[in-house]
């Protein structure tokens, strides 16, 4: 690191002690269900996890992170019931990680509470639920949800629900159905923020529509910039103005580096060949990966990734519709110097390095984060005063 890049950085910690982060995307929950059982003693986030999680109490610290979407997520394996209890114990996670840590994390559902916790020193807690699957098509299900803290719903995860579709499924709604538009009203009367990451682009475009409220994209990047069918398309960025949303950059390295992009499509067609599931994971397909990798080595991402997609979603959509949604772990590889919940510094350096001023900064950090959970909070309470909780069911609305 050039002593310039030094500089930057401690601007960057300075401001971020003054703007600090409120991230719209982290599994740490579902890496404390996979590595420890959610067992909070064992795997206590007061202490160093570097090598297990990208996440402890330290590293949010180091990182300038004021507030946090805690993904709330369950893998789409999990259906029904099933998968609604599963939820449930997510969010029963974050819960006790909060009880747990009243020194560090404060539990947030308003954006005034945001802004109490972190004018207290405290890192809000949001939870935002990762998959239109989660709630079982049962629109009583999403106000549970939302009565225990759940803040938005991602529509989709990789694969279709039967009333949307995802953005690396095949094509079946066309974008949202009968019962996936009163989804998305009975979110709007809520408060709940739509989250549209994951969904197909006529999803996003379907919903965007349909909206009352600002929508979310808790952690996607610039198709434009990176290929990929879970990043946003220029059309779409240039609608977010009119809805007032928010679309929060993500740092998955596929997402924001072409040669990323198209190393693991390269990656996935040569396991195929070999006759290996890749996403079943397993002995086997380690060993192949680990092959693979040294025969090919895998593009690294950087922070100035990252920044060329702030640079071109800036460009279409305008400063006030962008943050950050770095969606740590929930992905095996990071971009090298945004390694884990500590490196934020490292890409607002980036940005200072590049012009970006310390008041856009502070928009890009939380107000236009919290700016559109206050204009949510402002659609429902307007809308309750005349609707009624929705009781449609998707047999009725979609036959």
């Amino acid at each position: 690191m050039t002593n310039a890049r030094r500089q930057s950085v401690r601007r960057a910690r300075t401001l971020l002690s003054e703007h600090p982060v409120l991230d719209g995307h982290n599994d740490l929950p579902w890496a404390l269900r996979l590595h420890g059982a959610y067992d909070l003693e064992s795997l206590d986030i007061a202490q160093d996890r570097t090598g297990t999680l990208h996440t402890d109490l330290a590293r949010l610290r180091a990182g300038g992170v004021g507030g946090q979407f805690w993904s709330v997520y369950v893998e789409a394996e999990l259906q029904g019931d099933r998968a609604v209890s599963a939820t449930l114990e997510q969010i029963d996670c974050v819960l006790r990680l909060a009880e747990r840590h009243p020194g560090e994390l404060r539990l947030a559902g308003t954006a005034a509470e945001v802004r109490a916790a972190m004018a207290d020193g405290r890192i809000a807690s949001l939870m935002g639920a990762e998959g239109g699957h989660s709630i079982a098509c049962s629109l009583a299900t999403l106000r549970a949800f939302y009565a225990r803290g759940v803040r938005y719903l991602t529509l989709t995860h990789n694969d279709n629900v039967p009333w949307a579709d995802s953005a690396t499924d095949e094509p079946a709604a066309h974008g949202l159905t009968a019962f996936g538009e009163e989804v998305v009203r009975e979110m709007n009367r809520l408060g709940m923020l739509v989250d549209l990451s994951h969904v197909s682009a006529d999803t996003m475009r379907h919903a965007i529509r349909v909206s009352r409220a600002p929508v979310l994209f808790s952690h996607s990047s610039a198709r434009a910039v990176c290929d990929h069918p879970r990043n946003i398309p220029d059309d779409v960025l240039a609608a977010l103005p009119a809805n007032g949303g928010v679309a929060m950059v993500t740092f998955v390295p596929s997402f924001v580096l072409q040669e990323a992009r198209n190393w693991v499509r390269a990656f996935d067609a040569a396991a195929t060949e070999a006759g290996l599931d890749w996403h079943g994971g397993g002995d086997e397909v380690r060993r192949f990966r680990a092959d693979y990798e040294a025969a090919h080595p895998r593009p690294a991402a950087t922070a100035a990734t990252v920044a060329d997609h702030l640079d071109h979603m800036r460009e279409i959509a305008g400063i006030d519709h962008l943050g950050i949604g770095g969606d740590y772990d929930g992905v095996d590889i990071t971009p090298a110097d945004l390694a884990d919940v500590a490196s934020y510094p490292n890409l607002f350096a980036e940005l200072l390095d590049r012009g970006w001023s310390e008041q856009d900064l502070a928009k890009l950090a939380h107000r236009n984060a919290i700016r559109v959970l206050d204009d949510a909070e402002r659609v429902a309470d307007r809308l309750r005063e005349t609707e009624r909780p929705s009781v449609a069911t998707i047999e009725e609305l979609d036959g």
